[in-house]
């Protein structure tokens, strides 16, 4: 789940803990996939596909698996690769708005499997642009908290970049700027020597809705499914669990 909200980083540290490792291993293949067959195997001609190696080794990622897919995407197995983007929006508890992202080789699969993951967990498809207007194309870094660096180390570091703000999370940074920046911000983090992760293109909401300790259960219940899917690759929320709410939740685990 891709979001601004106090409960994104909680919620990205508790997958990392469980680790979908499978399903997250799938979306680097499938980003490699695409850059291959778009632009070739070589990564030295192929900016796309340099970027997508680099995640994926970042992301643990074997590399026997990395070269398969390169090779896959690039037709030299012999195999069709041929993924479609699609964009599913729906309707959550509580009036929250998800934007779902999807790459898939069969539409009518995943179309019919988001339906079902969504209706099935108490929310409801949206029509198309009645979810979409909510949402901002931004492009998002996480910087990595280290002793002793602050936002303004991290702000002076990407400002001439283009970045529009630094957000402090528990324990990243996150640099926001027009996803058109996410090169220079890349290239203004290296040159300052800073990790980061998680450099993509995502949808941010422009307003957050508020959730009490049951429409947050639900929520996460319907998040939970719909991520789960195979074809998914992002889900954009627009919720907000105050810290207080998340706490209740925790403890009734």
């Amino acid at each position: 789940m891709s979001g601004h909200s106090k409960w994104a980083t909680t919620k990205h540290k508790k997958a990392a803990i469980d680790a979908k490792r499978a399903k997250a291993f799938a979306k680097y293949i499938k980003g490699i996939e695409v850059a291959a067959r778009m632009g070739g195997p070589d990564t030295a001609g192929n900016p796309a596909l340099d970027l997508a190696v680099s995640k994926a080794k970042k992301n643990s990622v074997p590399v026997a698996n990395i070269d398969r897919a390169v090779k896959r995407g690039a037709g030299l197995t012999g195999e069709v690769v041929d993924y479609t983007e699609i964009l599913y929006e729906a309707r959550g508890p509580q009036g929250t708005a998800l934007y779902i992202e999807c790459l898939t080789d069969n539409k009518n699969r995943a179309a019919s499997e988001v339906r079902v993951a969504v209706t099935r967990n108490g929310g409801t498809m949206a029509d198309s642009g009645s979810v979409a207007f909510l949402f901002e194309r931004k492009g998002v870094v996480e910087v990595t908290r280290t002793d002793g660096l602050t936002e303004d180390d991290v702000l002076m570091a990407v400002l001439d970049a283009g970045a529009d703000e630094v957000v402090e999370q528990e324990d990243v940074f996150e640099v926001v700027s027009e996803a058109t920046d996410l090169p220079a911000i890349r290239a203004a983090l290296d040159e300052a020597g800073l990790e980061y992760n998680n450099d993509d293109p995502q949808f941010r909401p422009s307003m957050l809705v508020e959730l009490d300790a049951e429409g947050a259960r639900k929520f996460l219940r319907l998040v939970d499914a719909v991520e789960e899917l195979d074809d998914v690759q992002n889900v954009y929320a627009n919720a907000d669990i105050p810290a207080e709410v998340l706490a209740q939740l925790d403890s009734e685990d």
